[in-house]
Formats: structure tokens, sequence, C-alpha cells
């Protein structure tokens, strides 16, 4: 099979040679179809579109929407390398993107070789070499890095650690792959990689379908958020109280936990899918709704992917199921119970990390904190996600006024500012809750997130026009709080609902929601 331009394409009988054939959920097998196919388990490769490139490999789909000469550092030559064509049958495609081919009339595909893209290149070539690295010691490094990325988010991943972490300017250096980069980074840091013998493949193609059912267009629950919460969570795996305490288990799951813990979330909250019947609320009968979908959809990708299909089923349904009881525990409506729990233990002083039960009660408390930890960032990272959140909350408002719905709480733009939203949201939400977390940990950091959350508190207050009743417009927001589990997303509006105190009953700790 060649190309419009006469040149080979991988046939079937090379894929089925080469050993790497991957199963699909939408189609028998990876395969190669007409230039326009662009479904899941295809390879599509048209040079005479500039706009779009959609490409499935080994279950991995990257999408290269159109690119502005102004967004890209290295954009050249398009086309196949000859010299790579026999060394692997997926090496013959030069994945590069579109951008200047038909625009330049350039067919060179030799010319400034020093400023060719190499990014899917070269993690291939690593894919091909990983499985007889599977297994083998860390002293071994694992060269995850692509030669288009070892520059500036190269640096910032060597300070993934630092509380002023700045995921926007990481997600631009990623080309929008910030969660993807960020988790394949920390499992592989922390050796989990080799220590679950995770198949490199598998965990490329989680990852990326992860990252793909995380809402794009959403303000604030997005991927973005995402790769936000699982940085924070590395930070407080970190500290010595859960470093020295946590078990490997325990790590996989946390990171795993917040990286799709909002997943496919789709920009409302729980009262909203209520109030309009919507199908989830219905199936999972108006109980931790999103934070439920959320668990079921990371359930539906691992098993789509098979990334511990080779663990003995027992141990697959338990990291099924705590991976549940973590994202359950975001669920904002439930906030007074786990921080009731919390308080209590610290004040008995009686949880002990040796106990399994108390180590997945800390990391729920954990992943609670990275959920709602925007507030306690340095002003110029908390001011961009306030906004965000806010103006999720406002386009869900707009929405109810076009459907001639009632307005839920916080979310209509008229009534509401970003200020009073986020000054109500750390006075009920994130203040509480950091506070216990500091008593838990008193360290540097949890002193330092106080800190920032005071000062931004202040800062919000300053830019208040006419100082509102903060408490009267926050406190009784129950329900815009609710925002999926994101809404406890960090300045999350939905700050309110918790301390409107929930009746919803507490899920037992590891027990499966249906």
């Amino acid at each position: 099979m060649s190309s419009a331009e006469g040149e080979p394409l991988v046939s079937a009988p090379a894929l089925l040679s080469s050993g790497l054939l991957i199963q699909d959920s939408c189609h028998s097998a990876i395969r190669l179809t007409s230039f326009q196919d662009v479904r899941r388990g295809a390879i599509s490769y048209d040079s005479s579109d500039q706009t779009a490139l959609y490409i499935r490999m080994l279950g991995a789909c990257v999408v290269f929407k159109q690119l502005f000469a102004r967004d890209v550092r290295v954009r050249s030559q398009v086309g196949f390398e000859p010299e790579r064509r026999s060394s692997h049958p997926y090496l013959c495609i030069d994945f590069r993107t579109l951008h200047t081919r038909l625009g330049c009339g350039s067919t060179s595909a030799s010319s400034d070789p020093e400023r060719r893209v190499h990014r899917l290149l070269s993690f291939q070539r690593y894919l091909h070499s990983s499985r007889l690295l599977r297994g083998v010691p860390q002293q071994i490094p694992l060269h995850i890095l692509d030669e288009d990325y070892t520059g500036q988010a190269r640096c910032m991943l060597e300070k993934v650690g630092n509380w002023n972490f700045d995921i926007f300017l990481f997600d631009r250096l990623t080309n929008g792959n910030s969660l993807i980069t960020l988790t394949f980074h920390l499992l592989n840091q922390y050796g989990l990689v080799e220590l679950f013998q995770l198949d490199m493949v598998k965990l490329w193609r989680f990852l990326v379908m992860v990252q793909e059912d995380y809402h794009s267009d959403n303000p604030y629950h997005n991927a973005v958020h995402a790769a936000d919460v699982t940085q924070a969570m590395y930070c407080y795996l970190r500290e010595p109280m859960l470093a020295k305490s946590l078990t490997s288990k325990d790590i996989l799951l946390g990171l795993l936990a917040a990286a799709t813990h909002d997943l496919d979330h789709p920009g409302v909250n729980q009262p909203f899918l209520i109030k309009t019947d919507h199908y989830l609320a219905t199936l999972y009968r108006n109980t931790s709704v999103l934070e439920n979908h959320h668990w079921k959809s990371a359930v539906g990708l691992l098993r789509e992917t098979g990334l511990f299909s080779h663990l003995p089923a027992e141990d697959r349904l338990n990291m099924e199921r705590d991976l549940g009881s973590l994202i359950l525990a975001t669920d904002i409506s439930r906030q007074n119970d786990y921080l009731s729990r919390f308080r209590l233990h610290l004040d008995q002083e009686n949880l002990c990390m040796s106990t399994a039960s108390h180590r997945h009660f800390v990391l729920q408390m954990a992943l609670k904190c990275a959920d709602i930890c925007n507030p306690c960032r340095p002003w110029e990272l908390s001011k961009q996600w306030s906004e965000k959140v806010t103006e999720e909350f406002f386009q869900q408002g707009d929405i109810e006024k076009k459907h001639k719905l009632e307005v839920s709480p916080l979310c209509d733009r008229e009534m509401n500012t970003v200020g009073n939203i986020q000054i109500g949201f750390m006075t009920y939400v994130a203040e509480p809750l950091f506070a216990e977390w500091a008593r838990f940990c008193d360290t540097r950091l949890s002193q330092t997130m106080l800190g920032h959350m005071g000062l931004n508190k202040a800062s919000w207050g300053g830019l208040q026009q006419e100082p509102a009743p903060v408490s009267e417009e926050a406190e009784p927001s129950t329900a815009c709080a609710d925002k999926g589990d994101a809404a406890t997303a960090p300045s999350d509006g939905s700050t309110a609902t918790t301390a409107g105190g929930t009746s919803s009953k507490e899920i037992p700790q590891g027990s499966r929601e249906s």
C-alpha cells in the first residue's frame, strides 16, 4: 500500500508480524485506513490537510489542531525519512505537523535537520525497547523525554515538587499535554512502572485517553486542572508524615486518583443534573453523581487499556475499589463529614499510619486538599483559577436562564463577583480544611499554604468595590458547591456548599457505590 505521494505505508501483515498489534474497543485491531478516516483504532495521514492530523497509534491518540506560527517553536519540514523506514514498522511515518509544507512549497525533508520534530518518533523508539527494560533495576535510566521536549519543560519537571509550580506554563511547554507528561513522569520517578510491571504501551494509552476524556471547553474542570491537582498531590505525598509511611500501592492510587478525579466532567454541578433529569442523576440515585461518574469512567479506561490486566483478579478489583473510595471523597457536599472525622482523629491523636485504613483516610484528605488548593497557591496562579471556576459557574447560570430554570447559587453573573465567591469559599471551605491539615502536617508547606490563602483573601477583599455581606451569599450556596467533585475545586465557588453541611450519607471507606 502506498501514499498519495508514492511512499510505502505499513501493511497489515507488517503490523501482525511486529507483534505489537493492539486490540481496540471500537475495532478489532489497529490498521491503516483511508486518508480521511479519523476513527479510533486508525492511523490517518493526509498531507494536504494543514489544519488537523489525527493519529491513533498503539492505542494512543494525538490530535494536532491548527497551529499558528507564533505558537510553535519548531515547525519545519514534513515527510518520510528514508533512513528510518526499515528500522521499525511504525517508524516509516514521520509524525510532523503539516504547518509549512504547502505554504512554503518545500518538498525536501532533509533540509534543516536540526529543526525537525521527533516528538513521537523518539517515544516510539523507547516503546520498542521498553519491553527489554521491564523489570530491570532502577540503575538503568528510562529516557522518557522526547528530543523536542528536553528544554524548559524538562527543567520545570526537575522542580515539580515546588509549591509555586506554574501548571499553565507547563501546559504550554508540553503543547497541551501537561496531564500526560506530568503523570507519566511522576509514576516513573517513583519507580512504579517497574515495580508494578506496567506495560508502557498500555500506560501511555491510558494516560492519553484520560486526558482526552477531560473537556477542553470547560473553563475550569479540564485536563489542566487535573494536572494541577496531581502536582499538588505529589507535594503532599512528599510530606514527612506521608513519605515515611505510604506504600507504593498507596502512592500509585494517590497519583491515579488525582489524575482521574474529574474525568469527563460536564462543566455543570450535581443540582443541575438532578433538576434537568439527567441520566447520570438517575443512574446514581442523586448521590455523589459526578464523583461516581468520574470513578466509573476511570475504571472503564483501566479495563479498556488493560493496564492492570496482569494482576490477579482480586488485586485488580481492590485497586478499582480503592480508587473509587478516593475519588468519592472529593464530593464537596460531604466535606463536613470528612472534616469532622479528621478533626476527631487529630483531637484523639489516634491516627496510626501503619494501619492501612488510616493511611487510606489520610490519602482521601490529601486528595481533598489537592482538589481545592487553588486559594493556597501564589496570587498569580490562584487568581487565574478563581476566574476560571467562576466563569464556569456563570456559564451554568447562563444555561439555566436560557432554559427558564432556577439559577443556582453563585451562578448568576449579574448577582455575584469573582471576589465575593472566592472570599466565601475560603472562609467556609478552604480555611477549615487546611487548618486541620496543618495540625496533621505542621510543615513549611502547610504554613506556606495558609499564608498564601490569607494574602489571597485580603487581595480579593481589596479588589471588591463594595464589601458585600459575603457570609450571606456564600454560606447558603450549597447548590453550586457540588460542582461535581470538582466544585471542590480550589477557588471553587462551590465552597459555600460545605458550610451548609449536607446530610448525604457517608460512603463507608473502601466501599463501592453503585
